[in-house]
């Protein structure tokens, strides 16, 4: 059984959007075993998002995810990260297929309501990157 990690970014949550978008993965049988609201810390940040580091919007990234408080969710099942993937929709919202989450509730590419771990590899890394935060025992 597969684990993957979603954020549902500031903006989202903020917009009380976040019950819409957990039953969208709720109504997909995809099992929620673990959901924690808090303010993302800037070295949780560094960490999760240390692909990005040194690229032009790499601050603009952190500043905005620090912004408010996110939902974060650890989703389990079979083929869990493609699942994930398929229903969260193209980073970009004006690409992203009608129906996915970032094209009903996304407005930007740093604005697009969720993440999601883009591979299993990806979701174990996250996972262990937030855990402490978001109190989840592995």
């Amino acid at each position: 059984m597969e684990r993957t990690l979603v954020i549902i970014k500031p903006e989202a949550v903020i917009k009380k959007l976040a019950g819409r978008i957990i039953s969208i993965y709720e109504d997909n049988r995809l099992n929620i075993i673990h959901a924690h609201r808090c303010l993302p810390t800037k070295e949780v940040l560094a960490k999760h998002y240390k692909a990005l580091q040194g690229k032009d919007f790499y601050d603009s990234v952190v500043q905005f995810m620090s912004s408010s408080e996110v939902i974060v969710l650890i989703l389990e099942g079979e083929n869990v990260v493609n699942i994930v993937r398929e229903i969260n929709g193209s980073t970009n919202p004006l690409k992203a297929k009608p129906g996915t989450i970032r094209y009903m509730y996304g407005e930007t590419v740093q604005e697009n309501a969720v993440h999601g771990s883009e591979s299993v590899e990806a979701a174990k890394e996250e996972i262990e990157i937030w855990k402490d935060l978001i109190r989840f025992e592995i």
